[in-house]
């Protein structure tokens, strides 16, 4: 039979040969590099048989799904490590991520990253042990029966749930097996150095009403090297995680008795959500959104017209079963609906259009329990949502404007390098999640990906991730973990104009039904303040810190003087603060340092006579200036948003 390599070479090779063999007849170098062999298309073990005349690739680590492919059997490894260790283990499920791989497991008791210790050095012996893995396709009942041997619960549940006619596939490692559709490396061996490195609880299956798993994290790679990199790039990322450095710097903090994803932003947080929204507010007004203000609840009868009743109830707070009047209230995920009203309060001609609302919104959302996170995922937020309700022929123009007041918002805030973009689009199959109409969603579809195109946005494609009623452009962010989030979305509406009888009038006379844009120009506030304190470890641009300038007093003689430049410079609107404690000045610099205020004034004897500051940046000392120059240097490092 005939195979034609990747390099577009084609070789006779016999039937049965298997992907292996192709490789070690090319290269000895090859075969111990390879990991994983793509036929016609799609991933196969490298020990399997080759199916006749066919396409293959042979995978090293060099390519994205080999490494996958390696990180996946890393999981395996370590979920035979758990049972060796501790074998009333119940292992869920395993796959791999960017940088290594994690398994869920049901343990009869709680474990520390200590006992992690004993689990890694079974993985390595294991390793060491260069198991060959083996691909077994065995029948429903067959499987059930083995799993149920096991006493594997979650293993059996899944079976269950798969469609009668599926293939079930094992993978077994010596004396250990487990459910997976593959593939997988030939051997343990193939795996070289792993690292276990976090413990978190997990619902089984993302469900808070399911039972809470404990999930362990490890990474996977070639190299030695590779792994202490990445173990200096976590110890460097739990520093500027969010969580913990935002609740060192006072900006927010949680309490228990408040509630699980509802944050309080302490003061200086406070300070700069308020600089933010100022801001975006401002700059909105413009570029022509006309502001609005609409209440934090409503009828479910506007959610019924809207569809969130119907797509998105188990996302919303329901205030009681009934209030007065019989009427069913509930808390806004969304303000959508809310602006269409105030759209449709007159009749509007084709010249009202664009028509541009905005507004900065607390939205209520109700995330599970498991998925909650400090500030990046909460059940109360801001948004700075905004809707544009548009003739056809001004859509691809508008989502310009969306895309670019997005883009700058971004460069402003120094984080235009850390974004990428994803077409969100619909899933057909799924019929509980969208409005169901093909021929609107095609279009809708073709539309954007057309806008898309003629704007020249590079993007990837993710099929089930539109909102409900369109498809949308999500503006993807990472964490310090590599966690993906969304930070900001356009989303092309074609359903529900025509829902709320949004109509205008053409230059016909005719009344026509508008396009409408969703858009948001930075996202959730919250969110955007956990992606800065994460960029920038703490130590912002001087525009958006909560406090800019700190004055110290020398010695008491010049108290009085340090209080009032601070006072003159609040009086130009720098946010400055005094002090003027009875400490040494090495002290106070350390404080304000571990503070990372951008600027700190030192005023002594000769300062004070002189009408002089000392300035020390909170990486250089600066030097001796007059006050006003070092108020023009502050005032131009504001006005121009600069990003140090």
């Amino acid at each position: 039979m005939k195979v034609t390599l990747k390099d577009g070479n084609v070789i006779e090779v016999e039937n049965g040969t298997t992907a292996e063999q192709v490789a070690k007849n090319i290269s000895e170098n090859l075969l111990r590099a390879a990991l994983v062999a793509r036929v016609n298309g799609e991933l196969v073990d490298l020990n399997s048989e080759l199916p006749g005349d066919c396409t293959l690739e042979i995978l090293t680590y060099r390519d994205e799904e080999g490494r996958e492919v390696y990180r996946h059997t890393a999981s395996h490894i370590l979920a035979q490590a758990i049972k060796n260790v501790y074998p009333a283990a119940q292992l869920a499920i395993g796959p791999a991520t960017a940088t290594g791989f994690y398994y869920d497991v049901d343990l009869p008791f709680a474990i520390t990253l200590d006992d992690l210790t004993a689990v890694e050095n079974e993985m390595n012996r294991i390793i060491a042990a260069d198991l060959p893995i083996h691909r077994e396709t065995v029948t429903r009942k067959s499987a059930m029966a083995q799993m149920q041997g096991y006493n594997e619960v979650y293993k059996m549940q899944l079976i269950e749930e798969m469609p009668a006619r599926t293939k079930i596939t094992f993978y077994r490692q010596g004396n250990f097996v487990d459910l997976c559709r593959g593939p997988h490396l030939p051997s343990t061996g193939k795996v070289k150095h792993v690292k276990l490195v976090q413990l978190a609880g997990a619902y089984w299956k993302g469900d808070e009403h399911n039972k809470m798993l404990t999930r362990i994290y490890g990474v996977a790679f070639e190299k030695k090297a590779e792994v202490e990199e990445y173990l200096q790039k976590l110890a460097e990322a739990k520093k500027r995680d969010h969580n913990k450095l935002g609740r060192d710097m006072q900006l927010f903090m949680t309490e228990e008795r408040v509630g699980q994803g509802l944050p309080l932003l302490m003061p200086k947080g406070a300070k700069m959500m308020q600089i933010m929204q100022r801001f975006v507010e401002d700059e909105e007004e413009r570029r022509g959104y006309m502001l609005t203000k609409t209440p934090y609840m409503a009828k479910s009868d506007l959610y019924k017209l809207s569809g969130h009743w119907d797509h998105y109830r188990d996302g919303m707070f329901i205030i009681g079963d009934e209030v007065m009047d019989d009427e069913v209230l509930a808390l806004r995920p969304m303000t959508c609906p809310f602006q269409y009203m105030i759209y449709k309060n007159g009749l509007k001609s084709y010249r009202d259009l664009p028509c541009r609302y905005a507004e900065t919104s607390t939205l209520f959302r109700n995330e599970a329990s498991g998925e909650m996170h400090g500030l990046t995922r909460v059940r109360q937020f801001t948004l700075a949502d905004g809707h544009i309700i548009c003739t056809p022929e001004q859509l691809e123009d508008e989502f310009k404007g969306c895309l670019d007041l997005c883009e700058y918002m971004l460069n402003v805030f120094g984080l235009r390098d850390d974004i990428f973009y994803r077409f969100s689009r619909w899933d057909p199959k799924d019929k509980e999640k969208y409005i169901q109409d093909p021929a609107k969603w095609k279009q809708a579809e073709k539309t954007m990906k057309t806008i898309l195109d003629d704007l020249g946005v590079e993007y990837v494609e993710g099929i089930g991730e539109a909102a409900f009623y369109g498809p949308k452009l999500d503006i993807q962010s990472r964490n310090v973990y590599g966690k993906v989030d969304t930070l900001l979305t356009i989303q092309v509406d074609m359903f529900l104009a025509e829902r709320f009888d949004m109509t205008y009038v053409d230059e016909t006379g005719e009344k026509k039904t508008p396009y409408i844009i969703h858009r948001s120009s930075i996202g959730c506030y919250e969110r955007t303040l956990a992606l800065l304190i994460e960029k920038f470890g703490g130590a912002f641009p001087l525009w958006i810190s909560p406090e800019q300038v700190r004055v110290m007093s020398l010695t008491e003689r010049t108290a009085e003087q340090c209080k009032n430049i601070a006072d003159e410079l609040k009086r130009h609107g720098i946010l400055a603060a005094c002090d003027n404690r009875n400490e040494k000045i090495g002290y106070k610099i350390r404080e304000a340092q571990v503070d990372k205020i951008p600027y700190m004034l030192i005023i002594g004897d000769k300062e004070a006579q002189n009408n002089l500051v000392s300035v020390r940046h909170r990486s250089e000392d600066l030097g001796t200036m007059s006050f006003d120059d070092f108020y023009k240097k502050i005032r131009e490092e504001i006005d121009t948003k600069a990003i140090n």
